[in-house]
């Protein structure tokens, strides 16, 4: 699926999402191989001559040069989202509850007053979804070890959901459904 949208603020660039289901017995060797089933994909629809996705030393996926890229499973999906001339972007999805234990932990007071429901208009897994797409745009100004997703600031300047760290920002965009929330983050 190739998303195109119009320039208001706020709104996504161009980006290639592609999904792939997670074969049985939706183990870690099923998810990985479905995670690059769907960034194959999604660099095809993209453009990318390359389609090959190989794995850093820590795990990250190496998309072609060109071609920010990042991938997210569940135990039966997974998806990769591919974003043409982007510094970085991030891109998670979420099927299980998160707690309100959970929820403490990983959002800030402010977070959850503000941006929770019913005074703001996102799930506690939206938001941990939201947490993790903005972790991966922008583990590159962190030191691996040191920067915990958790750590990031979600806001909502202008309507815009936004994540910070380290003075660091991007744009997060949110989509819930009933079973499963997922977050896109881009750095331009």
């Amino acid at each position: 699926m190739i998303v195109e949208s119009a320039a208001p603020r706020g709104a996504a660039p161009l980006m290639s999402m592609e999904t792939s289901r997670v074969a049985p017995p939706h183990g870690p060797a099923e998810q990985f191989a479905a995670g690059r089933r769907a960034a194959a994909a999604a660099l095809a629809a993209a453009g990318s001559a390359g389609r090959t996705v190989e794995r850093a030393r820590d795990g990250r996926p190496l998309f072609p040069q060109g071609f920010a890229g990042s991938i997210s499973h569940t135990g039966r999906l997974a998806v990769a989202l591919v974003v043409p001339g982007a510094e970085a972007v991030g891109v998670d999805i979420e099927t299980a509850a998160v707690t309100p234990r959970m929820a403490a932990f990983v959002l800030r007071e402010q977070e959850r007053r503000l941006l929770l429901a019913p005074a703001g208009p996102y799930t506690a897994r939206d938001l941990f979804a939201a947490k993790e797409a903005a972790f991966k745009a922008l583990n590159c100004i962190g030191t691996l070890g040191e920067f915990l997703f958790w750590q990031i600031q979600l806001s909502r300047p202008e309507g815009v959901l936004t994540a910070t760290y380290r003075g660091e920002s991007v744009p997060v965009w949110i989509h819930p459904q009933a079973d499963l929330s997922s977050a896109v983050a881009i750095r331009r």
